[in-house]
């Protein structure tokens, strides 16, 4: 018996319609603005198959090296629930992420949930940090 996920959840309010948030996540001009990226970095590759089943494969250029995150889409619901597989390198465990996204007021509240297994557990803070610093990314993306 396997032990049950971490599970890390992180909200943020974005003064964007659900339907803009959702579509930023399966843009590739858009994503590669904010989806893993950092200050420092280079995108080098985003590729995106917006459909259940559809991988993304996005590739930064750190100071560290050639940093990779894959995923393949497993639901996709316009504009309110994205649902992903999730690796920081291609050939790793994936980890499931839920994004769902629901309109408040004139915006749109995100509440993303990362299924982290119990042996990244010493990487909870950082992976929690990287997903809130992401939010913020596409927030800025979509205002």
């Amino acid at each position: 018996m396997s032990a049950a996920p971490i599970l890390l959840t992180i909200s943020c309010r974005i003064d964007a319609v659900p339907e803009r948030v959702f579509d930023a996540w399966l843009d590739p001009a858009s994503a590669g603005q904010w989806l893993f990226a950092t200050p420092q970095g280079q995108m080098k590759r985003v590729t995106i198959d917006p459909r259940v089943g559809g991988k993304f494969h996005i590739d930064e250029q750190r100071a560290e090296g050639l940093v990779e995150h894959v995923g393949e889409y497993l639901e996709l619901q316009r504009p309110h629930r994205l649902v992903f597989a999730f690796s920081a390198m291609e050939g790793s465990d994936p980890t499931k992420v839920v994004v769902d996204i629901v309109a408040e007021n004139r915006g749109s509240l995100v509440t993303l949930t990362h299924e982290l297994d119990p042996k990244w557990a010493s990487y909870e803070d950082r992976t929690r940090q990287g997903w809130t610093i992401i939010l913020s990314g596409l927030a800025k993306a979509v205002e």
